[in-house]
């Protein structure tokens, strides 16, 4: 049986918001499900159906249906906590657990985002007297799209790159040609979704690849001329930088985002999330960037001049 600590894939990336309440609630709910055996992919799908109910609340603007859009997502969180919890405390993982868990958040902010349009439609843009119509779709859009996915795939990245190279922790960094690889060595004949989900994740996996590219030079010389071998010096030192970063990534993924949304939502101002989005989120994201990728040259020099 799992404990609670057992969970962290390690306390240097853990926010004290999951610490002390999203993982504690999700690890109460798997020890539930678990006595009930209720298969972590119901969880899964129990994660989407409350997301896009909460989808559906934040379409309305009184504050009696955004507190229930509140209530949703919350409790969508801890579905998505517990699932993987769950998995491994009855050991039921699955190719299909892990397709429909990539998809979960997906389709929650899909339905989020399509709401927030929707509200917005027959609305004045702020300060003026012209309505929003189909710019609340090209703002949503444009929000989700190219700032919300990319600052999610960044800076699940950055805290995978953390954990590579702390010794005894099991990271979860994967590299575009290994997984091209197993695509490639995977059959199609019975395996048309699990290779459409590899497919999207080589593609996943390129575009993190092409944000970082100090880092790809360092990690290929790493892996191909010291074969993947690394000092303990070397280990301490990058995890020394590292860490202090290790905040505005998680700003940037779930919770600050959420918190966002609720604030923006219960306010009757749901443009202010996407807004925020695309520029203190944005901010964030490109100061994380500009000093992890300042650091992995540094780094990438130092390993060259034999001082590691």
């Amino acid at each position: 049986m799992l404990n609670i600590k057992s969970t962290y894939k390690s306390l240097d990336i853990e926010e004290w918001f999951d610490i002390y309440f999203t993982r504690p609630v999700g690890y109460v709910m798997a020890l539930v499900f678990n006595k009930f055996n209720v298969h972590p992919n119901i969880v899964t799908i129990l994660s989407m159906l409350l997301g896009i109910m909460a989808g559906i609340m934040f379409y309305h603007s009184d504050l009696q249906h955004n507190i229930w859009g509140v209530v949703f997502l919350m409790l969508a969180n801890f579905c998505d906590s517990c699932d993987g919890q769950l998995a491994r405390m009855a050991h039921k993982s699955s190719q299909w657990g892990r397709i429909l868990d990539g998809f979960a958040g997906d389709v929650w902010f899909f339905c989020i985002y399509f709401a927030i349009s929707c509200r917005l439609f027959h609305r004045d843009i702020p300060f003026t007297h012209t309505e929003w119509q189909w710019l609340a779709f090209v703002l949503c859009t444009t929000s989700g799209v190219f700032f919300h996915a990319r600052q999610c795939q960044l800076s699940d990245y950055y805290r995978n790159i953390h954990l590579y190279f702390l010794p005894d922790i099991k990271s979860e960094l994967n590299f575009s040609t290994v997984e091209q690889q197993h695509l490639d060595n995977t059959p199609k004949k019975g395996n048309f979704w699990w290779r459409l989900f590899l497919r999207s994740y080589v593609s996943y996996t390129r575009s993190q690849e092409k944000m970082t590219p100090r880092f790809q030079q360092m990690i290929k010389y790493i892996r191909e001329v010291r074969n993947d071998i690394v000092s303990d010096d070397f280990r301490t030192d990058f995890r020394a930088q590292s860490l202090p970063l290790m905040k505005y990534a998680n700003i940037v993924t779930i919770n600050c985002r959420i918190f966002t949304l609720f604030f923006a939502c219960l306010i009757d101002q749901p443009w202010l999330y996407p807004v925020v989005e695309m520029t203190v989120f944005a901010g964030i994201a490109g100061y994380m960037r500009h000093r992890h990728e300042k650091m992995c040259a540094t780094f990438y020099e130092k390993l060259k001049q034999g001082k590691y």
